[in-house]
């Protein structure tokens, strides 16, 4: 039975999980990292798919369990953001600037969106783990969310079992070049909501001002 060639970085610090717990840390390690539990999730899947790739596992059975396990942990995510997101964000979101108003921007937003970025959220880290309880919080039905729940897990771990599996020991560098990009995406994910925020408060700051000049235009000719 052939073995991997060293990895880099994140790949190679996971091998001895993956040696010794085998289908256990890919099920375990995905359930986690889709709910949010910041955990390498996403690499033990790159790296049981390049196992696969040499005869060490079965690529079926990676499959098999990493989707059954992110749509498992995206659904107790929703789960947790359904029940008691709300209580929280009345707590504590003051704290973190989430007005109630905010709030209901965002459950709009969802709302119209929701499906979507469920079923990309995947592909980035921070969205990966919080993308369930952020639907749930804001009210995302359940019909809606299952479908998108499914659909992302499909494309997550076809897209990276099939990278792993075919890579092999050649996945290190794909893998890094993969991940400057998502750190890419974030920042242009970034700018952009802070282009919305500041085009919006343009927008507010022109509705009010005239507003105002209608007012004193008013007040003259009385």
């Amino acid at each position: 039975m052939d073995t991997p060639a060293p990895l880099p970085g994140p790949l190679e610090h996971l091998t001895p999980l993956l040696d010794g717990y085998g289908y256990l840390a890919v099920g375990v390690l995905v359930f986690l990292d889709n709910c949010a539990v910041p955990v390498p999730g996403q690499t033990v899947l790159v790296l049981a798919a390049v196992y696969a790739g040499t005869g060490r596992l079965s690529i079926v059975a990676v499959v098999a369990i990493a989707l059954v396990a992110a749509v498992a942990g995206d659904s107790l995510g929703y789960l947790l953001g359904r029940t008691g997101g709300h209580r929280l964000v009345e707590r504590w979101g003051r704290y973190v600037l989430l007005t109630p108003a905010r709030m209901a921007r965002g459950e709009a937003f969802f709302d119209r969106h929701g499906a979507k970025v469920v079923t990309v959220a995947r592909f980035v880290d921070v969205l990966r783990q919080t993308n369930g309880i952020v639907a749930g919080t804001t009210g995302m039905s359940w019909q809606r969310f299952l479908p998108a729940n499914v659909l992302g897990a499909v494309l997550w771990v076809g897209v990276w079992s099939t990278a792993g599996y075919l890579a092999g020991g050649n996945i290190g560098p794909l893998y890094a070049q993969v991940m400057r990009y998502q750190v890419f995406l974030l920042v242009a994910l970034g700018v952009l909501l802070a282009a919305l925020v500041g085009y919006r408060l343009w927008r507010r700051h022109r509705r009010y001002r005239d507003r105002s000049g209608v007012s004193r235009r008013g007040g003259s000719s009385s």
